[in-house]
């Protein structure tokens, strides 16, 4: 008895086919999509306006700052992260109206009348070496303090929690605990040794 052939299968498509696979599976999944910092950017000035310096009195800023090694540093004091968010919400509302602490303005808010409004500005500078992993989780830790005081202003006077409220009680809540983050260019310290 002699051998039988066995009749070869064609496979010069097989690799076209793979290839149309693999698009259609990228084309249609979804990756996740990552979301960045919500952050509200000041309006483009006019072209006619004059260049003024705005003069930002000291007092009313504390300076957040990230080094090389994630050491942070608020208002030229060691602190942990965790401490970070009660030391912004006392900076923000300078609840014994102390000196070295952010001056308040009254200010009348469209729909709530007058309320005396934080002038506090939070100004954050890191190092390049800075993990990203430290710089997200001080971020996080300056928008729920910022979130935390709208959250008991908005308990105050309207007796609900903010992610509660209309839209225009949002707003009001806004205006009157603003948010007002200030990023410096990264430096690289580790260079001017």
């Amino acid at each position: 008895m002699g051998k039988k052939k066995v009749p070869a299968m064609n496979t010069s498509s097989t690799a076209d086919i793979a290839f149309l696979l693999l698009c259609y599976f990228l084309m249609t999944t979804t990756m996740g999509s990552q979301t960045g910092l919500s952050r509200r950017l000041p309006p483009m000035p006019d072209k006619n306006q004059k260049v003024e310096d705005q003069k930002v009195n000291r007092r009313n800023i504390i300076v957040v700052k990230i080094n090389s090694a994630d050491r942070l540093l608020a208002g030229n004091e060691p602190i942990d992260v965790s401490q970070l968010k009660d030391k912004i919400k006392e900076f923000l509302t300078n609840p014994a109206d102390d000196p070295n602490l952010p001056e308040k303005e009254l200010k009348n808010i469209e729909g709530f009348g007058d309320y005396r409004v934080s002038k506090g500005v939070i100004s954050l500078q890191n190092d390049r070496g800075t993990s990203y992993q430290a710089y997200i989780a001080v971020q996080n830790e300056l928008v729920k303090a910022i979130n935390e005081l709208r959250d008991e202003f908005a308990r105050k006077n309207w007796g609900k929690g903010f992610d509660q409220l209309e839209e225009d009680q949002q707003r009001i809540a806004k205006d009157a605990i603003p948010q007002f983050i200030s990023e410096a260019e990264p430096k690289d310290v580790a260079r001017r040794r």
